[in-house]
């Protein structure tokens, strides 16, 4: 590039934080098309790439074909491409996925770079052409990818924790949900049993209540349906109080224990929060280069 790209010297950026954290710059440009690389960096690489896609768009230009226009957006969550009348989105490409970016030298219009496509895991190099922006558009990637990776490092562990305490108390909720419809069904089953227990029928159709069975000591065992009343048994004895519910906040209504999201293991969450999470930690790690030089800054610390 026409100027070292360096944090120490480039204390000022094209644009504040708040733009490209809370909003997004855009731009307008043409838009050459995409094509698989072999590797994530290299001058020599883009440059391949540059060819292939001038070559392929200069004979589809004379077959009467123009070169689609797009709007670009670029924020700290990536870099869009849209379509600049429907604002319908052809391509995100997510800012931890792009490893190279560069305006062209020989050619002051053209600029490009790579991302690693998110269902295929291939390499793409996306190449556009911008009559007057193309350096601008390259550094406004570098500070994006600036701004997305501090971001990572000082709330990216917080967040990503969040995350995963939110997938696991979802999974929690699911398997009590389901815990608690078996409960409730084996409840009603043990009610009817009760009723049909101390329910009989009559030879002449009439239905009386069955006097309650006593166990060995001539107690009468507690039934869940029927009032915990005083009464007395055959000896005339009282039947010892019912322990209170107090002593058994352990456990809820249905014998499920209560659910504490504050107990969720660390384990407790699906794959694939924990591999994009690894992702974003690679790509960050490989940092952006911008024209060979490598755009990234501290290394990732344990919180992330």
């Amino acid at each position: 590039m026409n100027r070292a790209f360096s944090r120490k010297k480039d204390k000022t950026w094209m644009h504040t934080p708040e733009a490209l954290s809370k909003h997004y710059i855009p731009y307008n440009a043409k838009f050459l098309g995409s094509t698989e690389v072999e590797q994530p960096k290299g001058t020599e690489v883009v440059r391949d790439a540059v060819r292939k896609l001038k070559f392929a768009r200069h004979i589809k230009k004379s077959e009467g074909q123009k070169t689609p226009k797009v709007e670009l957006q670029i924020s700290i969550y990536g870099v869009k491409i849209l379509d600049p009348k429907t604002k319908e989105v052809q391509h995100n490409c997510q800012l931890h996925r792009i490893s190279f970016c560069a305006d062209d030298k020989t050619d002051k219009r053209i600029f490009t770079f790579i991302c690693k496509d998110s269902e295929s895991n291939k390499h793409l190099c996306y190449v556009f052409d911008s009559e007057k922006c193309a350096e601008e558009i390259t550094l406004t990637i570098g500070q994006a990818f600036d701004l997305a990776y501090r971001k990572f490092l000082e709330s990216g562990g917080k967040d990503v924790e969040t995350r995963k305490q939110i997938a696991g108390l979802q999974k929690r909720i699911q398997e009590l949900e389901t815990e608690n419809i078996e409960l409730k069904n084996k409840v009603q089953d043990l009610e009817n049993q009760l009723r049909i227990n101390q329910v009989h029928t009559s030879p002449a159709g009439s239905v009386t209540p069955k006097s309650p069975s006593t166990d060995i000591f001539d107690m009468v065992p507690f039934s869940p349906i029927s009032p915990q009343s005083s009464t007395p048994t055959r000896n005339g004895t009282q039947p010892p109080p019912v322990p209170s519910r107090s002593a058994e906040i352990k456990r809820d209504l249905f014998g499920a224990e209560p659910f504490d999201p504050f107990s969720c293991g660390a384990g407790e969450f699906p794959p694939d929060i924990q591999s994009k999470l690894d992702e974003m930690q690679e790509g960050f790690k490989m940092g952006l280069t911008l024209e060979g030089t490598v755009f990234c800054l501290d290394p990732l610390d344990s919180r992330c």
